[in-house]
């Protein structure tokens, strides 16, 4: 099993989650490439540490938005977001090499991925970055959505994830961070929800019921409070239940 955290999503003076701290729990760090958070300074860290843990480095790739951190949606046109995506894996993979590794996948963050679930133009756009730049490098996303499904048509390696510390419906989606109960916060919870998902059992949805995912990565948000002890709790549940953690993409 894969442990995948959203990291180096500072900017400038403004920082925000403990990217050194969780570099030492996770096997895959999704790196802000400077659209929704992220500068060049902070990217050049962040790949050097990943680089230097042993940590494979994703792009996490979303609207150019910084002022509403990627979480709102832009209505981009299809061939202006491919242009989009192509630049941020592209400034990404200059300090992966740098640090003496490379993209390994590719993510997309807040709003995109919400909007690619079902969103077919501006799936099939980021799709399309992804072959023209690399068809080997695998992408990231929610099961069932319409990005996996057409990267999958399109010949890409798709990798499903769950979140640790989100709340889902009863369809497999996250509920959204506008609802009271979307982001979890207590890490035993976190953890004992976590260890299921990657053993097969179900886990509860927002609604009482009974939701079983089958993630090959699962994903802890590096800007919950209380993160690092919530990764750390997550990472020490899943050893004790005997589940090997390792990138999906090495």
């Amino acid at each position: 099993m894969d442990l995948n955290s959203d990291l180096g999503e500072g900017f400038g003076q403004w920082t925000l989650g403990d990217d050194d701290a969780l570099l030492g729990v996770v096997t895959s760090a999704n790196v802000a490439c400077g659209f929704h958070a992220g500068d060049p300074v902070i990217l050049r860290r962040v790949c050097d540490r990943a680089a230097a843990a042993g940590v494979a480095i994703g792009a996490q790739v979303g609207y150019r938005d910084l002022a509403g951190f990627g979480r709102r949606f832009v209505d981009v046109e299809p061939d202006a977001l491919t242009q989009d995506v192509l630049y941020q894996v592209g400034a990404l993979e200059a300090f992966a090499r740098v640090a003496g590794t490379r993209v390994r996948y590719v993510k997309p963050h807040g709003a995109l991925y919400n909007a690619i679930v079902a969103h077919e133009e501006q799936a099939a756009a980021v799709v399309r970055a992804v072959a023209e730049y690399d068809r080997t490098l695998p992408v990231l996303g929610l099961p069932g959505s319409a990005w996996l499904r057409l990267a999958a048509e399109a010949g890409l390696t798709v990798v499903a994830e769950a979140f640790a510390d989100r709340a889902y419906t009863p369809e497999g989606t996250l509920v959204s961070r506008r609802l009271p109960g979307a982001v979890l916060h207590d890490a035993g919870e976190i953890a004992r929800r976590c260890v299921a998902m990657a053993t097969g059992e179900p886990i509860a949805d927002v609604e009482g019921g009974a939701l079983r995912l089958d993630p090959q990565s699962i994903c802890v948000h590096g800007d919950t409070p209380g993160a690092v002890d919530i990764a750390r709790r997550v990472r020490t549940a899943l050893g004790e239940a005997g589940v090997a953690l390792a990138p999906f993409a090495p």
